[in-house]
Formats: structure tokens, C-alpha cells, sequence
């Protein structure tokens, strides 16, 4: 029971201070960084876990919100023995592109005919046996491999028009410094939709040739 109301305090406390884009209760996937450009970074992170859901439809901005209600509808407690799985940042989105998913495999993605593919990274403490199972068939585990992505980050609008004005920059960056793309770009959000929008702190990243 005091566990219980533990974890309700720390959760009422992370909701208040992300208002202003603090993040102290929220782990990050573990990754080195070293910078390409003044707004450029490059990272190596290494294999994680993430929860994915496919939403449906050419809206991005609703397949984020409907994707981001199921997988937090799995880590609070719609699982298999109802447990808790904490909240990390970033929130993963990208266009399904078509790609048949695999149910235990990375997925890549290609284009955006079959809708986005919305991912919570999991605690590095979790394994894929000893997560939970998903009571929502339409979430699944899956193990991301290590990967170097190259990553700009920007704050305010979430927006399609602000998403696509970072992904140009970033591509751009990239190939003027001769640097490799290894897949499509995708989008990591990684503050709650109440946040202030000048302390939010949102990426478009993409995976390089290692």
C-alpha cells in the first residue's frame, strides 16, 4: 500500500514539474555524444527495448495522442499481472511505411501509407522476460538493436510543418558533411503535451551508416 501511494506522489510530482519541461523522475535510453554540427549531434546508443503500437491514418498529431494513450494505457498497469512500468522519454514516432511488422523484431519504417508506429523506450532494468505481456493485442515488445543516429533537437510547435522544416535541416546537415543515412528520419518527443512549449524538447532523428 505505501508503495502504491509512493509511486502516485512521485507521478503527481513528475506531471507537475514537467509543466516546465523538468524531466528528474525520467530515464533516457544510455548513449554517447559527440557533436557533427553547432545543432547537429551524433549519438551511439545501445540495444534497448521499446512498446510499439501501429496507428492507422495520415494524421500525425491523432496517431501520436491515440498511440500515446495505448501504450500508457500497457505501462499503468494494462498488462498481464496489472504492473507498473515507469515512463521514459523520448516518445517515438514514425510512418509505418507499409512494412509488415514482425511481433519480436526491430521494425523499420518507409512510408506512411499504412500509419505511424508510436514507441515508448522501456527502463534499462526490464528484460523481454520480464516485462509484462500486453493485455492490448495491439501493442507489441520489441528489441531495438544499438544504432548511431544523428538528431536536432527544437522546442515550441509538434506540428507536421515544424516537424518537416527540422527534418529538412537535418538531412541538409548531414549531407554536407558527406554523413550517411541508414533509414528514415522519425520524431522523439520527449515532454508531456501540458509542457510550457519554449522548454519543450523534441528531435527529429535518423539513423547513419555506423
Amino acid at each position: 500500500m505505501l508503495s502504491r501511494v509512493v509511486n502516485v506522489v512521485e507521478q503527481v510530482a513528475d506531471a507537475a514539474l514537467g509543466i516546465v519541461g523538468v524531466r528528474v523522475l525520467t530515464e533516457e535510453p544510455s548513449h554517447t555524444t559527440k557533436k557533427l554540427t553547432d545543432t547537429v549531434e551524433i549519438r551511439r546508443y545501445e540495444p534497448r527495448i521499446a512498446a510499439e503500437t501501429t496507428v492507422e491514418g495520415s494524421d500525425e498529431e491523432k496517431a501520436r495522442s491515440d498511440g500515446f494513450r495505448r501504450l500508457a494505457g500497457y505501462i499503468f498497469g494494462g498488462n498481464q499481472g496489472s504492473r507498473q512500468v515507469a515512463m521514459t522519454a523520448p516518445v517515438s514516432q514514425g510512418a509505418a511505411k507499409g512494412e509488415k511488422i514482425a511481433m519480436t523484431a526491430p521494425v523499420s519504417t518507409s512510408s506512411d501509407e499504412n500509419g505511424w508506429v508510436i514507441r515508448f523506450f522501456m527502463p534499462s532494468k526490464w528484460t523481454m522476460a520480464t516485462l509484462p505481456t500486453p493485455k492490448d493485442d495491439r501493442v507489441r515488445l520489441v528489441e531495438v538493436p544499438e544504432e548511431s543516429v544523428a538528431a536536432v533537437r527544437f522546442s515550441g510547435s509538434r506540428s507536421p510543418e515544424a516537424v518537416a522544416a527540422k527534418t529538412k535541416e537535418l538531412l541538409d546537415a548531414l549531407a554536407a558533411k558527406g554523413v550517411e543515412t541508414a533509414g528514415e528520419p522519425v520524431s522523439w518527443f520527449y515532454d508531456p503535451p501540458w509542457t510550457l512549449p519554449f522548454r519543450r524538447r523534441n528531435e527529429v532523428v535518423v539513423p547513419i551508416a555506423a
